[in-house]
């Protein structure tokens, strides 16, 4: 079974070899049967790979431990859904399903636009294949998954594995992984197809028109596998926090930043022919920096609670980085002209403007943490001794910025395209204003909150709230007066009607309910106790009595378990139930 799986992967690079040249050839010498089996090639990709990923599940999950990956990352003791998961639990499993997940998306996109964009398909196909050759290089002749234990010269079968780390034996890092691959991976489309774009010289937005859905869809799995991670990190790595501005966890809001400007400055592409250097320069720099963040997670550039996948596989990464960056730069660079536009801004105080703001607010922050992220690097490059950033300075630099990015939220669905007028602005934004500033000053009095960001930040969370309820109930009173329809209902179809807009509002809602937890934040208490089972200790306002304390064991680990009531003013309000576990 380790032959066939190894034998699938090596052919899947020979036909993802073979599209590349086979694409372009066909392209320049309009030989379109050389073009189609390019195509074809990309299918086959994906059912050799689907083939190699389902042999390794099988192995993992049936214990077949003469796989060195399969003793390495699991064991007999292990639930099936943790030895499922232990496919992306180590190096060589990870970078597998990033190449089944790259096969997944180009056979998607290759069927999708089978009989369409057929002078930038050929471009696309070949970019996409590139990427596919680099992880299969690397799962085919550096660290196989497939990859026999062996002694002497004979094969070894270990009675049992080591087991997956038991920090990853946790529901979340189920689905984690995968999802947060599928933003990761999913960007290469809209790349290859900016990339075609440029290299056919195209001034339409065909490229822009054809990725907006692909980067909606990636963008969606790159949030929740954010999310997702964050909530594995409070809940397990016993720090007591969901974002600690850990090198990993920066890797991925990196790409997660500039995928959310991409969004933005499409629409003014689209609306306006306005930021096609912008968009061109975000699109790329999220695919490498998704590529960076791969790099980081699997290399120890940089230390990391997070990094369970570290080999020396690291040369390949850089030098696939340096090649394509730079090959990217001058692409872009050589196609400039071809890339500018005639439209300009007419007025600082336009919704055109806010879309400018928005980006140069989210490059700031992307800009920021990467810098925080290489630092160690960078001073031990140029020093000799590395300087760790830690969580304080990437806090005072992303505050400021999230909090005019919150304000940003606010402005933009109430200015007007083009031009604003003062008196214009002073009509639209007088109630959300004046709500924040009502709210501000009873917090400050009332609840006598007295930091200053907090304040700042739960007033912005009305405003911005504030004027998209209005801009929902302006069109939901217009549709009302022609259906007769209660206000709900209105509002229904006013976001059918324009998904874009109204859906893009609740996201910002989505965005708003986020800000409201990371200023609760600034609010934390802690303390270092002990108690035992039946005994009280005092916290901020609130009583927590441990109810009781219970010990057990199964075949995979030991636990430890706490029943802890939590009182306000003698009143229960909630029970919380830590366990520690050893494997």
């Amino acid at each position: 079974m380790e032959n066939l799986g190894a034998l699938a992967i090596i052919l899947a690079f020979c036909f993802a070899l073979y599209a590349i040249p086979g694409s372009l050839i066909g392209k320049w010498k309009s030989r379109p049967f050389l073009i189609a089996s390019a195509e074809r090639s990309v299918f086959c990709v994906f059912f050799l790979l689907t083939a190699a990923a389902g042999l390794l599940v099988y192995s993992l999950i049936s214990g077949d431990f003469r796989l060195a990956y399969v003793a390495q990352h699991s064991n007999r003791a292990m639930p099936w859904i943790y030895k499922f998961a232990s496919w992306w639990g180590g190096q060589a499993g990870s970078l597998l399903l990033w190449a089944w997940l790259l096969s997944l998306y180009a056979a998607i996109f290759t069927f999708q636009n089978r009989k369409k964009y057929r002078d930038l398909m050929p471009y696309a196909v070949s970019i996409l294949m590139v990427v596919q050759c680099f992880f299969l290089v690397l799962i085919g002749f550096v660290i196989s998954p497939f990859e026999v234990l062996v002694q002497g010269k004979g094969v070894v079968d270990v009675g049992d594995g080591q087991g997956l780390n038991p920090l990853l034996q946790y529901w979340t890092m189920v689905i984690h992984p995968p999802i947060l691959y599928l933003g990761y991976v999913g960007f290469t489309v809209p790349f290859a197809f900016a990339m075609a774009s440029l290299l056919t010289r195209r001034k339409d937005d065909d490229w822009i028109h054809t990725t907006r859905r692909w980067s909606l869809v990636t963008w969606f799995f790159q949030s929740t596998g954010i999310i997702l991670g964050a909530g594995w990190a409070y809940s397990v790595l016993g720090w007591g926090g969901y974002w600690g501005w850990d090198p990993v966890e920066n890797a991925s809001l990196l790409p997660w930043l500039t995928s959310t400007a991409f969004l933005h400055s499409v629409m003014m592409q689209e609306k306006k022919g306005m930021m096609k250097v912008w968009n061109m320069v975000l699109v790329a720099a999220t695919f490498w920096l998704c590529i960076f963040g791969t790099t980081l997670t699997r290399t120890g550039l940089v230390n990391s609670v997070h990094a369970f996948a570290q080999s020396n596989i690291g040369g390949y990464f850089f030098t696939f980085l340096g090649i394509g960056i730079a090959g990217t730069i001058y692409l872009i660079l050589d196609r400039l002209d071809y890339l500018r536009s005639g439209a300009r801004l007419e007025s600082v105080l336009s919704r055109e403007s806010s879309f400018m703001f928005n980006n140069l607010v989210l490059v700031a922050s992307c800009f920021s943490i990467l810098w925080g992220t290489l630092f160690p690097v960078i001073s031990e490059a140029v020093t000799g001794e590395k300087v760790s950033v830690d969580a304080p300075f990437f806090n005072k630099v992303n505050i400021p910025i999230g909090l005019f990015l919150l304000l940003l939220t606010g402005v933009g669905p109430l200015i007007a395209w083009r031009r604003s007028s003062w008196e214009s602005l002073r009509r639209a934004f007088f109630w959300p204003v004046t709500g924040a500033l009502v709210l501000a000053v009873a917090l400050f009095f009332g609840a006598g909150i007295r930091h200053g960001f907090a304040l700042m930040s739960f007033a912005l969370c009305l405003f911005v709230t504030l004027t998209i309820s209005m801009e929902f109930f302006k069109g939901a009173n217009a549709i009302r007066s022609k259906t007769g329809q209660n206000v709900l209902a209105a509002m229904v179809e006013l976001t059918h009607r324009n998904t874009r807009r109204y859906g893009g509002y609740i996201v910002h809602i989505a965005i708003v309910v986020m800000f409201i937890g990371f200023t609760g934040k600034a609010f934390d208490k802690d303390a270092t106790v002990q108690v035992g089972a039946g005994e009280t200790f005092h916290l901020g306002g609130y009583d927590m009595k441990v109810r009781e304390i219970s010990n057990g064991e199964n075949e995979n680990y030991v636990w430890s378990h706490a029943k802890v009531d939590i009182y306000q003013s003698g009143k229960m309000v909630h029970t919380l139930e830590p366990e520690r576990r050893a494997y």
